[in-house]
């Protein structure tokens, strides 16, 4: 290991790849937020409007005034378009919403991406080892690659989280500030423990205790025993939103450590789905490019070594068609994992499923891979903005990689 890291050549591929991977995710990610936005639009907006129009139709039929404007529209049936998505991100965020969670995504990209390479090197060198020719064939390549995207989704598992909840905050809308400060009150220490600054909605809490005054109760105060409730601490019996739990210490304390890993299986799944056909397309690929470029030798070469290099536009360009279709073969799984990453699942309830021996809804396929059956038929949601990220990001991370390298690496 100490000659592998004294050695200046390793660094410089290290330090190639570091920054072709960043270069490519950096250039590409609008295109992840626009996508991001389209798949978890339904389960994160329209469920908070359904959840406000069913309280407020409960309240008005106690007597009990509830004005609130609820917009639905955002159903299965109808999906934001990417220019709907990007005035929402300007109106919200700004400019610069369009790359909020980049950093997270860029550490956990370059720790992912390295992780699939790496192993898929190092699979594809046991396949070519006593070879005459080096080959690889092309199913070799899409086993190697499983393995390689199944090492990708446990390193880059906790930055993706973190990441997709900081898009969804950049297209939400924030509580203004005045009102915020006017209708909060302290938070007891079982709040605070679970979920650091934060605040409650006193609003919110007002409206509930309203609804559970109609019951007999012989409490008291009933406003101050629902707050020493964790179930209560958003005042409406609610887990806190994706935009209240977006850093690594708020899920730690709220979920526990164990979701930053949430909904593994689908990860899994997805990338190495994305991981076998990539690298097995690009094997294709490569050995048709360097089919054609032997057509025109004479002699024909016997191997491989005897072609010689392929033109590294060539090798980029073929990486950025492995991307798009890799990305289209893994949509589905990608659909469901970014979805549950946007669902809050705090430790009391975590502990009260496992209590009462709670049942993962849905058929068997959909349990073993993570999908929800409410998500049927919004797994295909921003497939061709996947797919177009995707090759944009393969196709700068494998050109830039060879430009860096035949800068750097000295002949």
């Amino acid at each position: 290991m100490d000659k592998l890291l004294d050695n200046h050549q390793f660094a410089t591929h290290a330090i190639a790849a570091s920054a072709s991977v960043s270069l490519g995710t950096a250039l590409a990610y609008p295109l992840d937020t626009i996508k991001t936005i389209i798949q978890v639009y339904f389960s994160f907006f329209f469920l908070i409007q359904s959840i406000l129009l069913f309280v407020s139709i409960a309240l008005d039929s106690l007597g009990i005034d509830f004005a609130i404007e609820v917009q639905v529209g955002s159903g299965p049936s109808k999906k934001l378009s990417p220019s709907q998505v990007v005035n929402r991100v300007f109106r919200f965020s700004g400019y610069s919403g369009l790359y909020s969670g980049l950093g997270w995504l860029t550490l956990g990209r370059i720790s992912g991406v390295g992780a699939r390479f790496g192993v898929y090197e190092i699979l594809t060198a046991f396949y070519k080892d006593g070879r005459h020719d080096s080959y690889v064939q092309v199913s070799e390549a899409f086993l190697a690659g499983m393995v390689g995207g199944a090492a990708e989704t446990v390193m880059a598992s906790p930055f993706e989280l973190i990441k997709v909840r900081k898009q969804v905050t950049a297209a939400s809308r924030a509580p203004n500030a005045a009102t915020a400060v006017a209708e909060t009150a302290a938070v007891s220490p079982m709040i605070t423990k679970l979920l650091r600054r934060y605040t409650l909605d006193v609003k919110s809490l007002t409206q509930t205790v309203s609804l559970l005054s109609m019951l007999n109760h012989k409490h008291p105060n009933m406003t101050a025993a629902l707050q020493e409730y964790p179930w209560m601490m958003t005042g409406t019996g609610n887990p806190p939103s994706a935009m209240d739990v977006k850093r690594p210490l708020d899920v730690a304390s709220l979920e526990g450590w164990r979701a930053l890993w949430r909904n593994l299986r689908s990860g899994l799944v997805r990338d190495c789905l994305y991981g076998g056909v990539f690298f097995s397309t690009w094997q294709f690929l490569h050995e048709a490019m360097i089919g054609w470029k032997a057509v025109g030798m004479n002699p024909l070469p016997s191997s491989e070594e005897e072609v010689g290099p392929l033109s590294p536009v060539a090798v980029s360009l073929a990486a950025g068609l492995s991307g798009a279709v890799a990305a289209a073969a893994s949509h589905s799984f990608d659909t469901a994992r970014t979805r549950a990453q946007c669902v809050i699942l705090p430790k009391y309830t975590a502990k009260e499923r496992k209590f009462l021996r709670w049942n993962k809804p849905g058929k068997r396929f959909e349990r073993w891979t993570g999908i929800h059956p409410t998500d049927r038929n919004l797994l295909f949601r921003g497939i061709g903005i996947r797919m177009a990220r995707s090759s944009v990001a393969s196709t700068v991370i494998v050109g830039s990689y060879y430009l860096a390298v035949d800068l750097l690496v000295p002949k």
